[in-house]
């Protein structure tokens, strides 16, 4: 029985915390067949890694940066996704995985920048044009806006996923003979939406990882 809303989020034993072995049910679950063989799944799959790497293409220096963005893309969509099935536990919903995910591809960054461009680095400071009065107070929130990057990128993702759960917590409790009538279109309606951002923030995710290490020379 659940004491707070948020009680769906605990940890399901207190011996082995069962639920971050969902981080890895997709290579559990599918066969070795379903990765090799021809497919309508693998056939989508590969479209959509081909659309997402020629977009990543336009908008960063570093052909590197092409196959780690599709991958945390990946990563972080089956994650999403398959915190939508009833049981399933969602690990993104937790600071913790979006935090593992957002602090050292930030470090990396920074470290890379700065031993090796470290001119560059400073260029994106300051902005072209900007009057010489206000060149101090731009340097102190160009510097605080690169220092919470990590820090809104981890926080976006936790926060929609944790909110769409939480509406969906919601709606359930709901489930008397009167209101059901109403609550399954909105229900059907939200489910929908939560698919949609699903998809929406794992590509957000890994679109700002990619202009991130568009900065570095």
């Amino acid at each position: 029985m659940m004491t707070s809303l948020f009680s769906s989020f605990d940890p399901s034993s207190s011996f082995y915390q069962l639920n971050w072995t969902m981080m890895f049910l997709p290579s559990i679950v599918f066969p070795m067949n379903f990765w090799m063989k021809k497919s309508r799944i693998l056939m989508l799959k590969n479209k959509m890694l081909k659309k997402m790497s020629n977009e990543f293409n336009n908008s960063t220096n570093h052909k590197e940066m092409i196959f780690l963005s599709t991958s945390i893309m990946m990563f972080i969509l089956i994650n999403n996704s398959m915190g939508l099935f009833p049981y399933i536990f969602t690990a993104t919903s937790h600071i913790s995985i979006s935090m593992s995910l957002s602090i050292p591809m930030w470090m990396t960054f920074m470290i890379y920048g700065w031993t090796k461009f470290s001119n560059s680095m400073f260029k994106h400071l300051l902005p072209t044009g900007t009057p010489s009065a206000i060149m101090p107070m731009m340097i102190i929130i160009e510097t605080t806006g690169n220092l919470i990057r990590p820090i809104s990128l981890s926080v976006r993702l936790t926060a929609n996923m944790i909110a769409g759960h939480l509406l969906m917590t919601l709606l359930g409790d709901m489930n008397s003979i009167k209101t059901i009538l109403m609550i399954m279109p909105m229900q059907m309606m939200l489910m929908t939406f939560e698919s949609a951002i699903s998809i929406i923030q794992a590509y957000v995710f890994s679109t700002l990882i990619t202009l991130y290490s568009s900065e570095i020379p």
